[in-house]
């Protein structure tokens, strides 16, 4: 197998690196985490966030993959969270202005428990030091609702 190297698509990805503070608003609850993302060789990124679950939950930890599939042309990812016991899988793209990565995955409904729903999830790139990122789910109608949003800012 042919060692991997950064594609031209990785460079989105690598404007992710670095410790960033992050406030985020989930269905009328704020919280305030912290997310560090790093590279493995510019092929693979990996952002860890800690915090506090809003009401009292305690302590949390999440785990988001980032890369590039050039063979799929697609971004691909995973992500994990201390609170939940499933693993949400992404594909997805880029803009073409190139500020927005659309990640898309399917999941656990949460407004129908036992049934799976379809999300988009999407880093909105608005300056160097500071992103967006939001959830939403898709309607019967084919549109996105969103249900969330995180504002990141980076730290020094």
């Amino acid at each position: 197998m042919e060692m991997a190297k950064p594609q031209a698509e990785h460079g989105f990805l690598e404007k992710l690196v670095g410790t960033w503070d992050v406030t985020s608003s989930s269905m009328g609850n704020d919280e305030t985490w912290t997310e560090v993302v790093r590279s493995l060789n510019g092929i693979w990124f990996v952002a860890e966030g800690n915090g506090e679950m809003p009401g009292g939950g305690g302590p949390a930890t999440t785990v988001l993959t980032l890369g590039y599939d050039p063979a799929r042309g697609k971004y691909v990812g995973s992500w994990i969270g201390s609170m939940m016991n499933y693993m949400w899988v992404y594909e997805g793209d880029v803009s073409d202005d190139g500020t927005t990565l659309n990640l898309y995955t399917t999941g656990p409904d949460f407004a129908e428990p036992g049934k799976i729903g379809e999300y988009r999830e999407q880093i909105v790139f608005t300056d160097r030091d500071n992103r967006i990122f939001n959830s939403s789910v898709k309607q019967p109608d084919g549109t996105w609702k969103q249900f969330m949003q995180a504002r990141y800012a980076r730290k020094g």
